[in-house]
């Protein structure tokens, strides 16, 4: 085969590889086809593909990325949820402008470490962890989020790093803007094991 025939074939197998991977891929995993180092930075040099985040790559006559803090973060840390204030502006339940992103890993993981975007970690352990967390899609990549009502039992646990005001702000959005679940958030709570804080609050939204 001709030096131009096995560079058009490479490019193809490439460009298919992408696509079966949702037109985004790891480096790594692409190694781990077969495919070279210098092939793969020679798809990107020719504008082919598009550098993401470190390590990721997407091709480039795709559409736009809507959040790529949220892919980055996501394709990094595929086994930690979105919480606290980040999860908070994901529902639509804050006027906070999240200056990190928030994420929860089991306790005994290693916390989540980033240099752009930034990322908090926080470990949460046994239900607190697992219980209340939803898939969504964004830009291809599965995120993991707490839903609002476990959002908001982790904020009151985490009141006195967030504020008080921001936790109080987010219930009454929580109230106007979704359908309001007392029984979904005292669930939460009792998992959370902030109910004796949290009752008196749900119960003045009633």
């Amino acid at each position: 085969m001709s030096d131009s025939g096995f560079a058009h074939n490479f490019r193809a197998q490439l460009q298919v590889l992408f696509r079966q991977h949702g037109g985004q891929l790891r480096m790594s995993e692409a190694l781990a086809q077969g495919v070279s180092r210098y092939q793969f930075y020679q798809l990107r040099d020719e504008g082919q593909i598009k550098q993401v985040s470190r390590g990721l790559y997407r091709l480039a006559d795709l559409p736009l990325i809507q959040n790529p803090d949220l892919v980055t973060v996501a394709t990094r840390f595929p086994h930690a949820v979105l919480c606290l204030i980040s999860a908070l502006d994901w529902h639509g339940i804050t006027t906070q402008i999240p200056h990190e992103v928030h994420l929860a890993v089991e306790r005994g993981a290693r916390l989540p470490v980033l240099d752009y975007p930034p990322v908090a970690g926080y470990r949460f352990s046994g239900q607190a962890f697992r219980e209340g967390i939803e898939q969504a899609e964004v830009d291809g990549i599965t995120l993991q989020v707490y839903s609002p009502e476990k959002t908001l039992a982790d904020c009151f646990k985490f009141r006195n790093h967030i504020g008080m005001d921001v936790v109080l702000e987010a219930l009454e959005l929580y109230r106007t803007r979704k359908i309001f679940r007392p029984g979904k958030l005292m669930e939460y709570a009792r998992i959370c094991r902030v109910a004796n804080v949290m009752a008196p609050y749900v119960e003045a939204k009633l």
